[in-house]
Formats: C-alpha cells, structure tokens, sequence
C-alpha cells in the first residue's frame, strides 16, 4: 500500500498506475459512497492502461475524464483509483499475465471472471462500495455472477463510451457492479435515463437455461416464479434462437467482434508487438485473419438475430436467463477446461451482445454457498425500470 492510498489492497484488485484518490466535485444521492474504476476507463491526469503495459508505455495520461467518472463524482462519490482488468478487456477469465489474478473472496480458489476483473475484487472483498467495469460480450455479467455481485450490461449506447479504451465498439457497453442491490439501484439513478418501461410478460429461454450447469436450475426457477408472481402472468417458453444452435450466434459474435476489434488497435499491435497472455495473443491472431467478407456475413446473421430478440421481448417482455453458463472456475484450471466454459458461457451472453439489449445480473448461491447469477433480459431502453424489478425480485426470490 502506497503512503497515500487508503485501502490495503488485499486482493490484488487495483494496478500499480491506479493507486490515488479523488475527492467528490459536489455533494449528492452518492454520497458516503466509495468506487474505482476499471483501468479502461480514463480519469483526468492519470494514465489509462488498459490492462497491458505497452499500452500504458505508448499513451498520454488524458486530460479528461471519462463523462461517467465526472457524474459520479459530481453525485458524491468519491473516486478510489483504477483497478485491474484483462489485456485490452479481451477475456472473461480475470487473469492477467503481467498484474496477476485478483483474488475472488467469495470463493477464493476460483478466478473472479473478466475482464472487469479487478472491479469485481474490489468490491466483493468490500474494499469499495461499487465500480465501473465494462460489457462486450459479458466482462461485467460474468465476474457478477462469479463473485456474488450485481452487476448488468447496458442498453447498447445508452451510456457514454468517450473516454473509455474500445474493444468491439459496436458491442462495448459501460457498466457497474455493487455488492448489494440497493447501492447498485443508487447508482443507476445517476447514471441511467429514467424509463417509462411497464412489463407484462415472462419468457423462459430453454435453449439458454439448457447450457447453464444444473446447480443454476434452481435459483433460475425461483427467479422465474417470482417475477411470475410478480405480474401475476404464466411464463412463456420460448428459445432465444429459434432457428440455429446459440452456438451459431456465438461464433457471429466472436466474428463480427474480432473484424472490429482487429480494425480498432490492428495497427497499434502490428506497431508495437505488444506481449500478450497466450490465449489473448491467439484471439487478436484470429482477428487479423477475419476477412471483410466473413465480417459482413456475420453481420448479416446478426441483424436477424437482434430482430429476432427484440421481436420476442417486444416492449413489455423480460426474459430470465443464466448470467453465466458454470461457477467460476479454479484458479488451477487447465486452459482447455477454461476455454471450454468461455465458450458456453459465450453461447449465453452474446444474446443480450447481438441484441444491444440491457441484462442485469442478481446473485444468489449454490446450496454450498458458492456464488452463481441469474439474469432478467429485457427490452432496449428498460434499464432502470429492470433494474427496480430486479431488487424488488430479488428480495422475494432469494
């Protein structure tokens, strides 16, 4: 711990760069309240560096802060540095081969997920109320539901992505995790546009629920009930894709992203031969191949499936779903299990990613007492009003 940083960081959460403090602008709803930031988003005067050092070795400290950090400091909160995150934020396993792994003090033998990664150390470990992390295709939905948090995904362009370092930015959404559901509910008063969303209908996507673990069946089902009580309707079964396996939309998915992302920091990698944890250098390898026709394919097949969803959910649905597809993995886990996971967890939430629709992640935890989510989906927009559904469910379905 620095002379003059506070917390002591025992879970390896925050990066060496990211150790200051900066006071609330003004006093607000958010005051009392403390929160750090995952080190893609940037914060005036100190650099940003996005979880690889080169990057930090080749960027300028901005001059300023991502439009987010200045609202929560404007509502009161006060700003506890920058923590941890995947290289470039392209993983969702919480590891990092030059920082290290943060420790998961909900289940410590386990891997927190990413790469929001040192966001969700952080506050699991209570060393901070709440934090920004980001979602692409699930960096905030899985560390949630590996660590016992709340945590979402956002409407696509909802919040601002200025001052934040892109991955997919036609997927890249800002977002929080808190450990408990009403500072998680505070903070999205701030951040979110309020919302005139009024639902009247439950989908249970099997497809998804079929590709969770059996210990999430559970929790899934009471979650189900509740919000079938809830709006006094009968849930509809319904499968997120109706035509092809999920895992077709996750290969569209991990195509379409890999196109943009390589078009994004191609150039920069190729420049700088950054080094990289070998499963990221392999993923920015494939992005170099992906050809402008096979992105435009994908494409295609991607704005059938948001249509798809969105037509399901329509403007009144909320869909219940796993916010991630397994329990966190061990830190000890070989790299072909770890990729296996990945990859069904993937399967789950590049639906929400295809959609641009907002997904928030409630926590709940296995009959040993070991953390999993369960997600509400809903329609484009719905955030706020999902998120109240989601702490008033919550509270009945726990």
């Amino acid at each position: 711990m620095s002379a003059d940083f506070p917390i002591d960081d025992t879970v390896g959460a925050w990066v060496p760069h990211g150790r200051f403090v900066m006071e609330p602008t003004s006093s607000g709803p958010l005051s009392s309240l403390t929160f750090a930031v995952k080190d893609v988003f940037d914060v005036a005067g100190h650099a940003t560096g996005a979880g690889n050092p080169t990057w930090l070795a080749t960027h300028a400290s901005p001059g300023r802060s991502s439009p987010l950090v200045d609202q929560l400091l404007a509502a009161g909160a006060r700003l506890m540095g920058k923590t941890l995150t995947d290289e470039l934020a392209y993983s969702l396993h919480g590891d990092n081969l030059h920082y290290g792994t943060p420790v998961n003090t909900r289940a410590p033998e386990c891997v927190t997920g990413g790469s929001s990664s040192g966001s969700a150390a952080a506050v699991a470990a209570g060393l901070v109320d709440f934090a920004l992390g980001t979602d692409t295709g699930g960096s905030t939905r899985v560390p949630a539901s590996y660590c016992g948090l709340w945590g979402l995904r956002t409407s696509h362009g909802l919040l601002s992505t200025v001052g934040l370092v892109p991955l997919h930015p036609g997927f890249d959404t800002s977002t929080w995790l808190a450990h408990d559901g009403s500072t998680f509910e505070r903070v999205a008063g701030q951040l979110l546009p309020d919302t005139a969303h009024t639902f009247r209908r439950v989908l249970r996507f099997e497809d998804a629920w079929a590709l969770a673990d059996p210990v999430f069946q559970t929790p899934l089902q009471r979650v189900l009930d509740a919000l079938a009580e809830e709006l006094a309707v009968r849930p509809q079964q319904r499968h997120a894709s109706p035509d092809v396996p999920l895992e077709k939309w996750r290969t569209v998915y991990a195509t379409v992203g890999a196109h943009e992302g390589w078009q994004v920091h191609g150039a920069w990698i190729t420049r700088h031969q950054p080094t990289f944890s070998p499963a990221i250098h392999a993923r920015w390898k494939a992005a170099s191949e992906v050809s402008d026709d096979a992105a435009s394919a994908a494409r295609e097949v991607m704005a059938s499936a948001r249509r798809s969803v969105r037509d399901l959910l329509g403007e009144d649905g909320v869909a219940v779903l796993p916010s991630a597809a397994s329990l966190a993995p061990r830190r000890d886990a070989s790299p072909a299990a770890v990729d296996a996971v990945r990859l069904r967890t993937m399967a789950i939430t590049c639906i929400a990613g295809l959609a641009g629709l907002p997904q928030v992640s409630l926590p709940f935890t296995s009959p040993e007492g070991e953390p999993l989510g369960v997600s509400l989906l809903g329609p484009a927009g719905s955030d706020l009003a999902l998120i109240r559904l989601a702490v008033r469910l919550h509270a009945c379905s726990a």
